[in-house]
């Protein structure tokens, strides 16, 4: 099969889809490879060594949409892309469709197969190709809200680990998650007081293993969420319902009960935000102001720190592409229910019902319509 990799187009967006190991490895089953000239420029890979991994650079993105039978991106297709996308072909990428109606839209209309990273599943239900980015963002959230704390940034003028006989931080984490386990790993490190909200008590058992008194677990059906939040002087949005828009856990009127100057990173972002009074904000203009409270909104906040990302995104995502390429859609997804998960639209129908309901289109399901 022929894969094409173009570059990336979304705002302060510099991953790429493949790395050159990457190339090389399906170069070596037999497939060609066309990478956009400088794609992986800004994540540390340049086109030499995707020349010497065995991929044709192309010029034009365009070149690579009309010739490509895969198509391997990070984030969702731009407007400009999905003009571009051929009916049959292969679209292999994130695409968190529940909270983007025009996109999907747009991908119905194209009649493509569209596979989408983050509704993959595994053997224990878990999200294996969301997971890499998930830790990277969880991570960054603790350093983009201790950064939005300070007072050049509009936020309390408050140092989270604190100082020298100085307390430091509350950080709240709703979700205990990949996102709320790794901003936990920061929070910890940086000896804050760390809240975790969930609603399951054996997932924040096995957090309280991980952590130890480190951090104090919090069951959602009991506690006072406005209460808690009102300690927050950072709240951490991690909550995650794969495939369908976040939950609005936190209104705009519990906005009153937080510290003037505390920072909201709602990391859900992706899918809508599980705070209210969210928007999405980018890397050049990451924040705003409600009610005295700094949102920090980035919707591609791995896009900041591309080597990393890209080096931990492709190693979730090879394997699943080695075999895409290697059988076909049909028999790849046929055969592996859990990769069969991520097909979210084939050719013009909503094979993911978390996405249908939320942008009110017909479901099929995704084994039914690989049959047709």
């Amino acid at each position: 099969m022929k894969l094409g990799v173009p570059k990336e187009i979304k705002a302060q967006e510099y991953r790429i889809g493949l790395t050159p190991d990457s190339v090389k490895a399906l170069i070596g089953e037999g497939h060609q490879v066309l990478v956009e000239n400088n794609g992986g420029f800004e994540a540390g890979f340049d086109n030499d060594q995707y020349q010497k991994a065995g991929a044709t650079i192309v010029n034009k993105a365009e070149d690579i949409f009309n010739d490509a039978d895969i198509i391997v991106k990070v984030k969702e297709p731009q407007k400009v892309e999905v003009d571009m996308i051929r009916e049959n072909q292969i679209i292999y990428t994130y695409l968190h469709l529940a909270a983007a109606k025009e996109l999907t839209d747009g991908l119905i209309k194209s009649k493509s197969v569209c596979i989408a990273y983050e509704t993959v599943t595994d053997n224990h239900g878990r999200l294996p190709l969301l997971a890499p980015m998930s830790a990277v963002a969880g991570r960054m959230s603790i350093q983009a809200g201790a950064h939005c704390l300070e007072k050049n940034q509009k936020g309390r003028g408050l140092l989270l680990g604190g100082a020298p006989g100085v307390v430091g931080g509350t950080v709240v984490i709703l979700g205990g998650g990949v996102v709320g386990e790794n901003a936990a790993v920061i929070a910890t490190g940086m000896q804050a007081k760390v809240h975790i909200v969930d609603k399951s008590e054996a997932r924040l058992k096995q957090l309280v293993q991980m952590f130890g008194s480190k951090i104090i677990p919090e069951i959602i059906d009991k506690i006072d969420l406005k209460k808690l939040i009102a300690e927050a002087d950072l709240l951490i949005g991690g909550v995650l319902i794969p495939g369908s828009e976040a939950p609005k856990l936190v209104t705009r009127d519990m906005l009153k009960f937080m510290k003037r100057g505390s920072v909201i990173v709602d990391v859900a972002i992706d899918q809508g935000g599980c705070v209210e009074t969210s928007k999405p904000t980018t890397h050049s203009n990451p924040t705003f102001i409600v009610d005295d409270i700094v949102h920090y909104c980035v919707a591609n906040m791995p896009g900041a720190v591309p080597r990393t990302s890209t080096l931990a995104l492709n190693k979730a995502t090879l394997p699943l592409l080695i075999k895409l390429a290697n059988k076909g859609y049909q028999k790849a997804l046929t055969e592996d229910k859990n990769f069969l998960a991520g097909l979210n639209v084939y050719k013009g129908q909503v094979t993911y019902k978390a996405v249908a309901n939320a942008i009110g289109q017909k479901f099929i399901s995704p084994d039914e319509a690989i049959k047709n």
